[in-house]
């Protein structure tokens, strides 16, 4: 029965992996997403924390380190994850997927892009919420980038999402 249901799951999500990734073909998308990727790479997402927290007035610097906070306790998780749960890249186990010349070799579950984006821009979503209308798009582009560029299944970047606003919540809550 679970079996079943996983094999289902793991069909709809290769549906939609395929469905997102085939625009990889399209050139100005491809540029867009090949640039937006990296607002939740660990240079941009760091910066962007150490910038706020050294550079901004309260109470937006102690939003600043619970988004840090976020950052590095849910990377810790996402790490720890991806020994447990080594699933290979989509590249590697799809036929036909596209994907940039130097992909990555680590594993795939969960995505630590979209875990990252969504650890820095929740906080500031929470104390802000008129943020929202520009970070959330921000957030799921980065996670759509994921997928299009070949790097990520969609259930990679849902759970990265999750991990991301769960730590960023409990550390709102906490600090």
């Amino acid at each position: 029965m679970i079996t079943k249901w996983a094999q289902n799951l793991y069909r709809y999500d290769c549906g939609l992996f395929h469905s997102l990734n085939c625009l990889f073909e399209r050139k100005v998308l491809n540029m867009l997403f090949s640039r937006i990727t990296y607002f939740g790479g660990a240079t941009f997402t760091i910066a962007f924390c150490l910038f706020i927290i050294l550079f901004v007035e309260s109470p937006v610097k102690m939003w600043g380190f619970q988004s840090g906070f976020a950052l590095l306790s849910s990377h810790l998780v996402v790490m720890l994850i991806k020994k447990i749960y080594p699933r290979e890249r989509p590249y590697i186990s799809i036929k036909d997927a596209f994907v940039d010349m130097n992909p990555l070799k680590d594993h795939s579950f969960p995505s630590g892009h979209t875990t990252a984006i969504f650890s820095i821009i929740t906080p500031f979503i929470i104390h802000l919420p008129i943020a929202s209308l520009f970070l959330y798009p921000i957030g799921f582009t980065v996670g759509a980038s994921r997928i299009v560029l070949g790097l990520h299944y969609p259930s990679d970047v849902l759970v990265g999402a999750l991990i991301g606003t769960v730590f960023a919540i409990l550390f709102v809550t906490i600090i």
